[in-house]
């Protein structure tokens, strides 16, 4: 089930906006304010947000811009009171994808969010299942880890971290997101297996120096490359 995070701070207009995406299948968390919808997707995964822009403690577009730190490309639609083509070309220049202005139709919506779906889906089925790490290519599909003299076939659950690592290269991947992604649930068994995989892999890329998994201290890892 595509999982939504609204965030509104108009109580009945979060309320029926929630009652209609649950109704047409979609599972969804409603934030009343910036802060909480942030607090909420660092700790779940969402397959797309829906957010009101002028917002009390953290307005729309703030909190699009510290989504973007954590997920550089969960889908973000806007939905403001405000017209004014400036506010469109700045929900869409901080990583916006579609814009709404409110009274709207909950069909548009809805179609909307179809439309969005169907294009994301469709970037992941064209994606690049290859990465180079330094002298290493990465083949997702094929599991994986090589170069010209070194091989290594990674198990489901070591793929799936290295692919998280390589989409997120260069930025801090959280603990709790890759934790839910992968293990579905954040628990302390899971951690501690993760740190595991985490080493393991660590000891895959030790012949390059270019690549490197960090440690960043009460968040998760990076991948420096």
């Amino acid at each position: 089930m595509t999982k939504i995070l609204l965030a509104e701070d108009d109580e009945n207009l979060g309320k029926l906006l929630r009652n209609y995406l649950n109704a047409k299948s979609f599972e969804t968390d409603l934030y009343d304010n910036g802060e909480k919808a942030f607090e909420g997707f660092r700790k779940e995964h969402y397959d797309l947000c829906i957010l009101d822009v002028m917002m009390p403690m953290k307005d729309g577009f703030t909190l699009t811009q510290e989504i973007r730190t954590i997920d550089k490309v969960v889908p973000v639609i806007f939905l403001t009171a405000r017209s004014m083509k400036e506010d469109v070309i700045e929900g869409f220049k901080i990583g916006g994808d579609d814009y709404i202005t409110k009274p709207f139709n909950m069909d548009e919506l809805l179609f909307r969010i179809e439309a969005i779906l169907r294009r994301v889906k469709s970037d992941v089925q064209f994606t690049p299942q290859i990465y180079t790490l330094g002298k290493y290519t990465f083949d997702v599909q094929k599991q994986l880890l090589q170069c010209s003299n070194t091989s290594y076939k990674l198990t489901t659950k070591e793929s799936e971290l290295l692919k998280l690592l390589c989409d997120n290269a260069n930025q801090v991947l959280e603990r709790n997101y890759a934790l839910k992604t992968i293990w579905e649930d954040d628990n302390y068994f899971n951690a501690r297996s993760m740190d595991v995989y985490i080493t393991k892999l660590r000891k895959y890329l030790k012949d390059e120096p270019c690549v490197e998994i960090l440690n960043v201290h009460g968040k998760g890892f990076k991948l420096v490359i």
